[in-house]
């Protein structure tokens, strides 16, 4: 049964911006992502804006926004076919839990100036 639907649009630029701030991006990525995307020039930029995305779709679809959870305890990752999955920790894990979550679809994309992400919440 789906429980939450959450769906983000991050302006890529924001991102960009965040690289010239110290210690910005590792308040709000886990260093996972970031050893991911980083070495990738624009292209990581690209897949950092959209891992934001989704984050922030999570916090929706959950219903607390991003005010529960820290942004460290999500990591976005891919399967070993690019397919995109969460990884909850601390935090995130136990508002998923207490939202009754057991379940979750992600499905991101991004452009030159744009990226999306829609997260789907399930339970039983």
């Amino acid at each position: 049964m789906v429980l939450g639907v959450g769906i983000d649009v991050v302006h890529v630029e924001r991102i960009r911006h965040w690289r010239n701030i110290e210690g910005l991006y590792e308040r709000f990525f886990h260093p996972e992502e970031l050893a991911s995307a980083l070495p990738r020039g624009e292209t990581g930029i690209l897949s950092l804006a959209a891992r934001f995305a989704a984050k922030e779709a999570f916090g929706k679809a959950i219903g607390s926004g991003l005010r529960h959870f820290a942004l460290r305890d999500v990591a976005v990752l891919n399967d070993s076919h690019g397919k995109p999955f969460m990884v909850l920790a601390g935090s995130a894990e136990a508002a998923f839990k207490d939202f009754g979550g057991t379940r979750m679809v992600l499905s991101m994309s991004h452009e030159q100036d744009n990226a999306i992400a829609v997260v789907i919440i399930e339970g039983d």
